[in-house]
């Protein structure tokens, strides 16, 4: 079968999405910090929900990444002690999106899992067999994907369908919920 593709016929960069993806409360944290000038670790913290540290190994991650950065005046009680980078910028209008479209805490949950969104990009608007999904995510294990699939099966997000091949095997394929999430994936694969 033919390599994924997105929508204008060109593979998609998965690696800047991957990384994104590799804490739950990254996406979050790029969201709530697009909503204004920047944010203070305690703010960020009741507003999202996250544990101190989760959210303080997601805020390093994000600083590595280098779309996240400490505010060197922060001191003032009402200057942000975290600020996007003007990488961090670039993605914000998208991690917006995709927190704004995900209504319910299960799809959250579920969002943000390590490899959700990385699959349904991979996956995309054909269907794909497990080992093309596995193929294309190579840093994740067969167990990974296996659960990764399960998620998105389990929600309404894919569709598991007999490919009629020799011999004929499974594919997945997105469901309507699953294409909507990924449109606003689809700006964060680089």
């Amino acid at each position: 079968m033919n390599s994924p593709t997105d929508h204008s016929g060109r593979k998609p960069q998965l690696a800047p999405l991957i990384e994104l993806a590799h804490h739950r409360w990254n996406i979050p944290v790029i969201a709530e910090l697009s909503r204004g000038p920047g944010a203070k670790f305690v703010t960020m913290a009741n507003r999202l929900g996250a544990s101190r540290a989760s959210l303080s190994s997601s805020l390093a991650y994000l600083i590595r990444l280098g779309l996240v950065e400490k505010n060197e005046g922060y001191g003032h009680p009402m200057r942000p002690e975290y600020l996007l980078t003007p990488a961090g910028k670039r993605v914000s209008e998208q991690c917006q999106a995709l927190t704004r479209i995900l209504r319910r805490s299960e799809e959250t949950d579920l969002a943000f899992r390590k490899w959700t969104l990385p699959l349904l990009a991979v996956i995309g608007d054909e269907t794909r067999r497990f080992n093309e999904l596995r193929g294309r995510l190579e840093t994740a294990t067969p167990r990974a994907v296996t659960l990764g699939l399960k998620g998105l099966l389990r929600a309404r997000w894919a569709k598991r369908t007999i490919v009629d091949d020799y011999p004929p095997t499974a594919g997945y394929a997105l469901e309507v919920r699953g294409r909507q999430v990924l449109a606003c994936v689809d700006g964060l694969c680089g």
